[in-house]
């Protein structure tokens, strides 16, 4: 085992959650007790998804339902993350989520590349989900926050004849492809920086470094194209107005507003 799981392991985990709730705190971002809960919650979920996990692998019917539980969980925290609070449109999250998972996964399968088991099909499919997580909210986030900031930009396009969409694409296309940047730089410094998980697990496996640096290098990849579609996917959601923010600008009715003036 990497780590041993002992009464020392329970101890250091508390600690370094507390020095990063204290860091959090000491310099006012305002999110210390959102790094306690997080932690929290995942030393909960992830014993009781081990359990469960054991359980479900047996199973492919309870197999499929907890994959669609995953998903279902990252359209939410995406979509409430994007337009948080009483926004509105968080379910058009589920959009690019399943528009970069799924056809990643259905290749999988059908090539027989990943086995219609649990042992193989719930961590693949679980970092691709999370890439497609990740990619979803960064992307979102800040082409909504680029519209908001630069929303005379957009009104000046509709005033010299863009559509609307074009207007909110010039402005928010930049900004959405830094949703791109973190999986890009992992893949740069793959083995020069950090080893990812695949690759340790598969040494832990009793996997020679050949095949673990083979796996890895295939999960990343497949990270790229998923983020990549979802990135394009929210950006053109984005573009039509799908995501709308309470009291935010660029929510739709741009060009209304432009001809009123």
């Amino acid at each position: 085992m990497l780590l041993e799981v002992n009464v020392a392991f329970g101890v250091v985990l508390a600690v370094l959650l507390l020095v990063a709730a204290g860091v959090v705190a000491f310099a006012r971002l305002g999110r210390a007790r959102d790094s306690l809960i997080a932690g929290g919650r995942a030393a909960v979920q992830l014993v009781a998804v081990s359990l469960v996990i054991a359980w479900v692998m047996r199973h492919l019917p309870l197999l499929l339902g907890f994959l669609l539980v995953m998903y279902g969980v990252a359209v939410w925290t995406a979509g409430r993350r994007v337009v948080p609070g009483a926004g509105r449109g968080w379910w058009w999250a589920a959009v690019p989520i399943a528009a970069g998972v799924g056809p990643v996964v259905g290749v999988l399968l059908l090539t027989g590349l990943v086995p219609v088991r649990g042992v193989a099909l719930i961590p693949v499919t679980g970092i691709l989900i999370g890439g497609a997580l990740t990619a979803t909210v960064l992307s979102g986030r800040r082409a909504l926050d680029e519209l908001e900031t630069r929303w005379g930009e957009v009104e000046a396009g509709l005033a010299i004849g863009l559509p609307e969409r074009e207007a909110r694409l010039e402005v928010a296309r930049p900004a959405a492809s830094d949703a791109l940047l973190p999986g890009l730089d992992q893949t740069r410094t793959v083995g020069l920086v950090t080893l990812p998980g695949a690759f340790v697990g598969m040494l832990l496996g009793g996997a020679s470094p050949w095949e673990a640096g083979a796996v890895q290098l295939f999960v990343l990849v497949a990270l790229m194209v998923v983020q990549a579609v979802a990135v394009a996917v929210v950006l053109e959601l984005v573009a039509r107005g799908a995501f709308v923010r309470e009291g935010g600008r660029g929510s739709g009715g741009g060009r209304a507003a432009a001809r009123g003036r």
